[in-house]
């Protein structure tokens, strides 16, 4: 799997950017938001990538940010009816702040403002992630805005585990549990390779 690109911005739409590697055009679909923070043509960029192989089609999406990109794989993962495509559409058409606020306060004209995304989509989206937010961040509460706050180290050991369980097959509900768990026995300083060992393991 590809993790991330570093190379020289060859060419860039709103909804991708070609990225040369040592010779290599790579075709990276972007959303909205990591398109507005891409270089000038010719600059260095790095994007971290999710890439998506299925029978027939073939894809690399990049992001900017690792919380667009969690959220993007928490998208993909855990809501039905909710792929790549509109994913992307849904990062383009919200800031990851603003969908976490929407879910948490389950505003559905917000999220069903968003292209592709209908009320029933929507309405899916608030029962499937209002609970499983942990597994790319906190969502703010009253009074504190949506800025970005930086998370400790042990949230984000916390979050990187749920995210690599939920690679795995888990449910993000259950491996939140298990993190959980797994932290609860190891420590707030647990790397995320021991959180993730740990969670596997049966009895936890």
């Amino acid at each position: 799997m590809i993790h991330f690109l570093r190379g020289k911005l060859v060419d860039s739409l709103p909804t991708q950017a070609i990225v040369e590697v040592h010779g290599v055009g790579y075709e990276v679909l972007v959303p909205l938001s990591s398109f507005d923070r891409l270089p000038a043509i010719g600059g260095e960029v790095y994007l971290l990538t999710v890439q998506v192989i299925r029978e027939d089609y073939h894809a690399l999406y990049g992001f900017v940010t690792a919380p667009e990109r969690d959220l993007f794989r928490l998208l993909i993962n855990t809501v039905s009816g909710v792929g790549p495509k509109l994913a992307l559409s849904i990062l383009s058409g919200m800031t990851v702040e603003g969908f976490r606020a929407a879910v948490a306060a389950e505003d559905l004209k917000a999220l069903s403002s968003i292209s592709g995304v209908g009320r029933k989509t929507a309405e899916r989206v608030v029962v499937e992630l209002r609970d499983k937010l942990g597994a790319f961040g906190n969502a703010p509460t009253a009074g504190q805005g949506t800025a970005n706050r930086p998370l400790s180290v042990g949230d984000a050991h916390f979050n990187d585990a749920v995210l690599a369980l939920t690679a795995l097959g888990h449910k993000a509900a259950e491996a939140q549990t298990l993190v959980k768990a797994a932290q609860a026995l190891l420590g707030t300083n647990a790397g995320v390779e021991e959180l993730v060992r740990a969670s596997l393991r049966k009895g936890i």
